[in-house]
């Protein structure tokens, strides 16, 4: 029997209650765009009460931000099995899954978090913090292709080759959002494709990176990703 009474929520499950509200809403429109009456009326409580958890708009937009930030620096973790090409394709799926899913609270998060209304040394701060959370995906995502890799201490080329993917992964989701023209699965085998290229060139000019590629290349199967990218630039010459 119910007795019509609401259940109280503690002080972090209301707070996280609200970051959820607020993520969901993001998904549909850019964070400078929806209002903390919004947010307050999505989660059933009053405007005062949501800065009776967070104290200003600006904490509760950067504790969403954080939490997508989280999500997204998860999607590129996986297990260590099978051939390379699989697995980044794996995580490519996942990230454009998110990408998909939080369009613009995504857009909000590469390109800055949504613009501060308040000016100073707060606008300074807000922005210092969306950077650091952007920097925290990075680098998850730069550590987890170096775990990829089976390399703990990578040479300069590397790090350069994993962080430039990493920009373009980032670049090509922004794009691809606007408008959504070229199919999203064919994306995802670019990247792939992208982050052989690149590993190629490097490997061309650098013994320690020719030898990287080669460990790589000798997991792949005929009918892999990486096999395929040949394929389809001897063609090209054909």
């Amino acid at each position: 029997m119910t007795t019509g009474v609401r259940r109280r929520m503690g002080v972090e499950e209301r707070r996280q209650q609200l970051i959820g509200v607020a993520l969901e809403l993001f998904s549909r429109r850019s964070p400078d765009d929806v209002s903390i009456d919004e947010i307050a009326s999505a989660a059933g409580i009053s405007r005062p009460l949501v800065y009776h958890y967070f104290p200003g708009k600006l904490s509760l937009y950067e504790a969403a931000l954080r939490r997508a930030a989280e999500d997204l620096a998860s999607r590129f973790a996986e297990p260590r099995e099978g051939p390379l090409g699989a697995r980044l394709l794996r995580v490519m799926r996942r990230y454009f899954d998110f990408v998909d899913e939080h369009g613009p609270g995504f857009s909000a998060l590469m390109r800055g978090g949504p613009a501060a209304s308040v000016g100073g040394a707060h606008t300074m701060s807000h922005v210092s913090a969306t950077h650091a959370l952007v920097d925290s995906v990075r680098q998850a995502a730069y550590d987890q292709i170096l775990v990829h890799l089976g390399v703990t201490e990578p040479p300069a080329r590397l790090e350069l080759v994993i962080r430039s993917w990493i920009s373009l992964a980032e670049s090509t989701a922004l794009i691809w959002l606007d408008g959504r023209r070229i199919p999203r699965a064919e994306l995802e085998v670019q990247l792939v494709h992208d982050f052989a290229a690149l590993a190629a060139v490097s490997a061309a000019y650098d013994e320690e990176m020719s030898a990287i590629l080669g460990g790589i290349l000798k997991e792949e199967p005929a009918d892999g990703l990486f096999s395929d990218l040949v394929t389809r630039l001897t063609a090209l010459g054909s």
